[in-house]
């Protein structure tokens, strides 16, 4: 498994980060660490670390560019 760091933005409202942690799951991800960083102008700020069978990150951000509102700001393997 990969380890990848993801900066996410996803909308401040109740089950946002619920969202999104069940799409890392169906993307067959596993969250390995997540810290809230901030919360403004509508928007939750969080790092999320995630362990992805394979080392290609792709399949990923094609599930979480699908949910509506969420923005990966960066990706970093690990």
């Amino acid at each position: 498994m990969a380890l990848f760091q993801l900066q996410v933005a996803i909308p401040d409202r109740p089950g946002s980060l619920g969202l999104l942690a069940s799409a890392i799951g169906a993307a067959g991800g596993d969250i390995r660490a997540l810290a809230v960083v901030k919360s403004e102008d509508g928007k939750g700020y969080d790092d999320i670390t995630v362990a992805i069978p394979g080392s290609d990150p792709t399949d990923l951000l094609n599930v979480l560019g699908a949910i509506g509102g969420v923005e990966v700001l960066s990706i970093t393997a690990q």
